[in-house]
């Protein structure tokens, strides 16, 4: 299934830059994006797909690791700033996720990262198809994002 549109539709969390994200020049050192986007995808199931992370992780034993990852760096992010980080699914495939996230502050694009994600049973490290109730709250997911996206373009 793919999915069309922007960040526009989405899921999305304010992220203060703290010291511990930054190097010595006090921009965010490029590594921290990652750990905030994992964070992001974490919260994105828990919060809005209702699926608990924690427990898909410990006692489902259902992984979610990045297989494919490209990041574009726009503009540094400073220590005391508050970014938007934005999630958007691009793809769901049979075991895989495809989603963009984009960190932001304002208007201005600070970096944009794809990734591709793929469901993993953590008992034998193979990917497994994605389980049932996760691809119906991917799937609610999406469609509740792209009716979003239809109202903003139509106002």
């Amino acid at each position: 299934m793919s999915v069309d549109g922007h960040q526009a539709a989405g899921f999305e969390r304010p992220v203060r830059i703290r010291f511990a994200h930054c190097d010595p020049a006090g921009i965010v050192f490029f590594p921290q994006y990652l750990t905030l986007t994992n964070g992001l995808v974490e919260d994105w199931f828990t919060d809005e797909l209702g699926i608990d992370y924690a427990h898909m992780i410990s006692e489902r034993r259902v992984g979610l690791p990045i297989v494919k990852l490209d990041c574009e760096f726009s503009r540094p992010s400073r220590m005391g700033e508050t970014i938007t980080l934005a999630l958007a699914v691009k793809t769901i495939g049979r075991r895989s996720i495809g989603i963009e996230i984009t960190g932001r502050l304002g208007d201005e694009i600070r970096f944009r990262a794809t990734q591709a994600l793929v469901t993993t049973s953590l008992e034998s490290g193979v990917s497994i198809d994605i389980p049932g109730d996760i691809r119906a709250a991917l799937t609610r997911f999406v469609a509740h994002a792209t009716n979003l996206l239809a109202e903003e373009k139509s106002s």
